[in-house]
């Protein structure tokens, strides 16, 4: 593979990961209730390799936004405080489709995706990455892209 891409290349490669993913015959139970999507309340908080956090900020610029801002009750800075909706569900990261919530049957296993997470990865090495980082963190560097 290339050494280096840029962000079209790398958000273009995301997106085919993330399609990919949706295509896997993998039973998924979502229940809608965003509890996954409360990181104060599960302890948990995604990480985004480079390409995903071109992607999210991508879709959350087209939302018509310009800052990621935390939230006060420790939730998803893109989850909606009344509707409990995702606001960038088509350019969520990949943690986040692969609902590590006990809602959504628990997390994926690591076999059934293994592979994606590696080219996400070789994604974020061509980005210039290190690896995944946190959601606030790779949102902040992501959206910092964009001043």
């Amino acid at each position: 593979m290339k050494t280096r891409i840029d962000s079209e290349e790398a958000a273009r490669l995301v997106k085919e990961i993330y399609h990919e993913w949706q295509q896997r015959p993998l039973e998924r139970g979502c229940t809608g209730l965003a509890d996954c999507c409360r990181f104060k309340l599960t302890g948990r908080t995604p990480y985004l390799t480079r390409g995903e956090a071109l992607v999210a900020a991508r879709a959350w610029r087209a939302s018509g936004r310009k800052d990621v801002a935390a939230m006060s009750d420790g939730s998803c800075p893109f989850l909606h405080p009344t509707t409990g909706m995702c606001r960038i569900y088509d350019g969520r990261p990949f943690g986040c489709r692969t609902h590590f919530c006990a809602a959504a049957g628990g997390p994926a296993l690591r076999n059934t995706v293994r592979d994606l997470i590696q080219r996400l990865e070789e994604i974020d090495r061509q980005l210039g990455g290190s690896g995944a980082v946190n959601l606030p963190t790779a949102m902040k560097t992501a959206m910092g892209n964009f001043s």
